[in-house]
């Protein structure tokens, strides 16, 4: 990717028409990146991120996965224009969608598209390239067995990450060792994931038509995904009735979605301290008490 001397640059070479910045706003509700709406002169808009140079990797796989999301026609979301640096920054520069209210509808059929990307099966666990969850680094390397990579390149990887800040959760070697018995009767196929699919990474345009961003993608079991919206006060009812009815999911999804919510936990552990050390050590507790 080129280095740009401004995010202006970028854009005018990304849209082949001049950017004359108007307005710059800052906008609230991230924690990694800093974000922003900027309008120029000729009223054009854009949505744009930015971060240390040394970012510039995880906004390229951000913008790979926003254009593989966006080639399966099922979930919609922002176009992404351009990616690169300057001298001082790396940055992410995104179509402007005008967030609205959430409506009964509009998860139904979010719920709807994430069953149809689900449901397009990928050749192998893993990814083409590392990512990030959060900032954390995300490994994906392939894999044709989902046991190994979500052992090795999802719990391990956080409890490896937990370990350099001197935390060592009890029983989680134990869980390493024996969490396989949670996919005794399942097999799960490959599918393309959001990755990072909470209710802060959901939203509506103006017609309630559902659009989703953030994405943290891999290949994986779909259960992961829908493990995560369970966090942090859950989708609506008319969500999951609809993802069920296109694609329903397995009977040993309730103790999975443990197992799966178990590698959130841990993240957040590893990126915020505080009380996630107490919700990670419950969930290992009681994934413990299930396995015979």
């Amino acid at each position: 990717m080129n280095e740009f001397e401004s995010v202006e640059e970028a854009i005018s070479f990304a849209t082949k028409c001049n950017f004359q910045n108007d307005c710059k706003k800052k906008l609230s509700g991230g924690c990694v990146n800093d974000a922003y709406a900027l309008t120029g002169v000729d009223g054009r808009k854009f949505f744009v991120k930015t971060n240390n140079l040394n970012f510039e990797a995880f906004f390229r796989s951000e913008a790979e996965a926003l254009r593989e999301i966006h080639s399966t026609s099922t979930v919609r979301v922002p176009e992404v224009l351009i990616f690169g640096k300057t001298q001082t920054l790396s940055f992410l520069v995104l179509e402007w969608l005008t967030e609205y209210t959430s409506t009964i509808d509009g998860f139904e059929n979010l719920g709807r598209q994430l069953a149809e990307l689900h449901m397009i099966e990928q050749p192998y666990f893993g990814w083409h390239m590392d990512n990030s969850i959060g900032s954390t680094p995300q490994p994906n390397h392939r894999s044709s067995k989902w046991v190994d990579f979500y052992g090795k390149h999802r719990l391990a990887h956080q409890f490896g990450l937990a370990s350099l800040k001197r935390e060592a959760f009890m029983g989680g070697n134990t869980l390493l060792d024996e969490f396989g018995y949670f996919f005794s009767d399942y097999s799960p196929t490959p599918s393309l994931l959001h990755g990072d699919l909470w209710n802060g990474n959901v939203s509506f345009d103006s017609n309630g038509k559902p659009f989703v961003y953030d994405p943290a993608s891999y290949y994986g079991d779909r259960e992961a995904d829908i493990a995560f919206t369970h966090k942090f006060g859950g989708f609506p009812d008319s969500f999951y009735h609809a993802y069920n009815r296109n694609f329903p999911l397995n009977p040993g999804f309730s103790q999975r979605k443990i197992l799966y919510n178990l590698y959130h936990e841990l993240n957040h552990f590893n990126l915020f301290g505080g009380g996630y050390e107490y919700s990670a050590q419950a969930s290992i507790k009681q994934l413990l008490a299930m396995i015979p």
